[in-house]
């Protein structure tokens, strides 16, 4: 729970989605998210986390992979930045449900704190071995929780007195996301195995 409730480049997404778009754009977003949480616990399970943490060339294709998005998001962000959207959930173009999902999934699959995390879980000690009841309640248990804690920060980044602060300094805000989601793919890119 403190790993997916902490704030990192998923809740720095829902912040945009959840000021410019709204609450249920926001929470199919977290659902992409909760199932990208899924992905990499299934993953982690079957070794590919081991995989990644033992093949340099992998995890060193994974981290630019994600430094690329990463910067992708902070392109977007400091567009923003510079020619702020208004913020009017029936003024902004909707975008698809299957969308909002994927862009919450790919920030997810490619975030280095969730597989950092979910590496450590695996260290410390996966289900090898478990009885497949154990095994499905850890994989539901990551959706569950990935999803209630991203979409406790969809539905306080919604609220009308978050709105109505994004509203008044949003060209700070983006600037700072662009800023924050920059420095993240720099710290990807260019940390040490």
């Amino acid at each position: 729970m403190v790993g997916a409730s902490s704030p990192g480049p998923a809740v720095a997404m829902l912040l945009g989605i959840s000021t410019t778009q709204g609450r249920g754009p926001a929470l199919i977003t977290c659902f992409g998210i909760a199932t990208g949480s899924m992905t990499i616990n299934l993953l982690t399970m079957v070794g590919v986390g081991l995989l990644l943490s033992q093949a340099a060339w992998a995890m060193n294709l994974l981290r630019l992979v994600g430094s690329a998005y990463l910067l992708w998001l902070a392109w977007g962000a400091f567009r923003k930045a510079l020619n702020p959207p208004k913020v009017s959930v029936k003024q902004m173009a909707p975008q698809s449900a299957k969308a909002l999902f994927i862009k919450g999934y790919l920030l997810q699959v490619t975030n280095p704190k969730a597989i950092a995390f979910w590496l450590a879980i695996a260290a410390v000690g996966a289900v090898n071995g478990a009885p497949a009841p154990v095994i499905a309640a850890f994989v539901t248990g990551a959706f569950v929780i990935s999803f209630a804690m991203h979409a406790a920060w969809a539905v306080v980044l919604s609220s009308r007195p978050v709105r109505a602060a994004y509203a008044g300094g949003r060209r700070w805000i983006e600037a700072g996301l662009g800023g924050f989601f920059t420095f993240a793919a720099f710290k990807l890119a260019t940390a040490e195995r």
